[in-house]
């Protein structure tokens, strides 16, 4: 008799049809592995076919008012898995990363730790190289990664830290903050995420206004009103 595969994939999303091909698509290794035993898309009210687009590759569908806070809590109360590995729909996980993933979960004393990847953004030139490193540099002195970077923890562990809170923003923040740095490490894979905000906005502003949010959340503003700023 085969065991269980032990991990659930939960991704939120909101109107991002196209988002979710690559992003399903690049966790075929993680099922072929038998690592993956589901895929939760937990859509936040999209009109643009996610819920359909996202049955279609596989997924296990689920509704939930828009806010990723509420979305990923609620893609967690659902997972069968005992792990959990939380992506945004905008993130595709590079070739090799279920080896990275397997060696974790296969670690004892990582039950009561969490994963993130390195993060890259699906850009050209130095400036995306150059925000790349300054998260790098943030993780490492910091121990502050983003949900961009995808979160793997088991699901005791997550329960036990009281699970993502039903934030409008800084969700990532708030969970990361509760896990603490000895219990934060970098997995050995990439994570390479969309840049479509930063070639809107500008690279320099949209890391202005990040780390802005960022101040605002630590001296305690409420994250609803920081949602204005980031939005």
């Amino acid at each position: 008799m085969h065991s269980t595969p032990p991990l659930s994939v939960v991704i939120p999303v909101l109107d991002g049809a196209a988002l979710l091909p690559p992003c399903i698509a690049a966790l075929a290794e993680g099922l072929q592995r038998g690592l993956i035993g589901e895929i939760i898309v937990v859509d936040g009210g999209s009109r643009d076919g996610s819920q359909a687009r996202a049955v279609a590759l596989g997924a296990r569908v689920l509704s939930q008012p828009a806010g990723r806070g509420g979305q990923l809590a609620a893609g967690a109360a659902a997972a069968t898995g005992a792990w959990l590995l939380f992506l945004h729909a905008d993130t595709e996980l590079s070739p090799g990363w279920s080896a990275a993933v397997a060696a974790f979960l296969a670690a004892p004393e990582n039950h009561s730790r969490a994963g993130y990847f390195r993060l890259r953004l699906d850009d050209e030139g130095w400036l995306p190289r150059w925000l790349e490193a300054g998260v790098a540099l943030r993780c490492r002195w910091l121990a502050l990664p983003y949900g961009d970077q995808g979160l793997l923890l088991a699901q005791d562990f997550y329960r036990a830290l009281g699970g993502f809170r039903p934030l409008p923003l800084m969700e990532d923040v708030d969970l990361v903050r509760r896990i603490g740095r000895a219990r934060l490490g970098g997995l050995d894979a990439v994570a390479t995420s969309s840049a479509t905000r930063y070639r809107r906005d500008g690279y320099a502003a949209r890391v202005l206004r990040n780390l802005a949010c960022l101040a605002l959340y630590y001296i305690g503003l409420p994250p609803r009103l920081i949602r204005r700023l980031y939005a």
